[in-house]
């Protein structure tokens, strides 16, 4: 095999390839990336046997010379090209399987190889749902959903986002819903064209954060498809294709309440800010505030016996009965991360009930937080 290829170009396919793989693995060839050099490009190829992300880089950018193929550690050879110089060619020479030869301006290395015979084949999987979806609608569904994942691995089906497509006041959209019990995101979108009847999936975690990776630069259409068991995202040059989370993800309206009518409009800014300085005292372990909301105005405090006590007031829109109400400051200051408007709606019921959260300039977005006691 000997090939050469830009080293921009085989950076930013390494940047997708590398962190499927695991640092730490009992099968030594799930540590290395699988490199093909074909007569269209140069193909590399990465797996955990959960995840697949195989990346094609062309050859206006890579010139094949001899075929074959190989395989080498993804996180040294990701290590090496970081750190070479920009606008280089990077040669790579295997004449035998249990060596790999990179060239690069003055620098060179001889990579220890494994047979790519050992590399895991990739099953083909039949996916009966098809479409495609803007790349920033599915970074917004990902960006307002993934923060309330759970990291619980007893409640393992609650280790990724839920994406399922429902209809609502006769409107098709999709979904997508996390919740770790602590606080809940459901975030719409319109349905794409060809995702009517797709069935509700649990998309893993790592799997999220993958995908979130591999869209941070690319604008435009990407295809997902969706069988029983695994979803594909691909476009360009770039297939990942992952396994599913096999579990039944909870009725999550059953945890949304419908009578909350007490309506507090608040600057997000201001209770963000003010929710990060009053935590500053609150104890390590629970991270609790009290908020206090009365007619025009929102006491945010905090008390720790070790450390003392702090306490802010702001002003807000609200004209009902007085209520008290403990939370997480940290999930509430990540909600509140993901509004991008000026104000945000907060409806409730009372001290003990689950309260609904709003962005008042995105009507499609929904978070509620479980109260605490405090």
């Amino acid at each position: 095999m000997k090939f050469s290829i830009d080293r921009s170009a085989l950076l930013i396919a390494l940047q997708h390839i590398h962190s499927v793989v695991e640092r730490r693995n009992t099968i030594p060839i799930l540590s290395n990336v699988l490199i093909e050099a074909k007569e269209d490009g140069v193909y590399l190829t990465s797996t955990d046997m959960d995840i697949t992300v195989i990346e094609k880089v062309d050859l206006g950018e890579s010139e094949v010379t001899q075929l074959g193929t190989t395989t080498t550690s993804a996180q040294i050879l990701y290590d090496i090209v970081r750190k070479l110089p920009d606008n280089i060619k990077v040669e790579f020479l295997s004449e035998k399987n249990d060596r790999l030869g990179i060239k690069a301006s003055s620098s060179s290395f001889a990579l220890n190889c494994l047979p790519s015979e050992d590399f895991p084949s990739i099953a083909q999987e039949d996916f009966k749902h098809s479409f495609n979806i803007d790349a920033l609608d599915l970074v917004r569904l990902i960006d307002k959903s993934s923060f309330a994942m759970s990291l619980e691995e007893t409640r393992y089906y609650l280790n990724g986002i839920y994406l399922h497509a429902i209809k609502e006041d006769n409107v098709e959209k999709m979904r997508t819903v996390a919740t770790d019990g602590h606080r809940l995101s459901r975030v719409d979108i319109n349905l794409p064209q060809g995702a009517e009847g797709i069935p509700g999936v649990i998309i893993p975690r790592k799997t999220i954060l993958e995908i979130r990776k591999i869209l941070e630069d690319h604008t435009g259409n990407v295809s997902l498809s969706i069988s029983e068991t695994k979803i594909k995202l691909s476009f360009n040059n770039v297939v990942l294709t992952s396994k599913l989370l096999d579990g039944t993800f909870p009725d999550y309206s059953r945890v949304i309440p419908e009578h909350n009518d007490k309506l507090v409009t608040i600057s997000n800014q201001a209770i963000s800010e003010a929710v990060d300085r009053v935590s500053t005292v609150s104890t390590d372990k629970t991270r609790a505030i009290k908020i206090n909301i009365n007619k025009g105005s929102v006491v945010i405090s905090a008390t720790n016996p070790d450390k003392g006590s702090a306490s802010e007031h702001l002003d807000a829109v609200y004209n009902g009965e007085e209520v008290e109400i403990g939370f997480n400051s940290k999930y509430v200051l990540d909600v509140a991360r993901q509004i991008k408007g000026n104000e945000i709606l907060i409806k409730l019921s009372d001290s003990v009930s689950p309260t609904l959260v709003y962005d008042k300039d995105d009507k499609e977005v929904l978070f509620v937080l479980m109260p605490m006691r405090v």
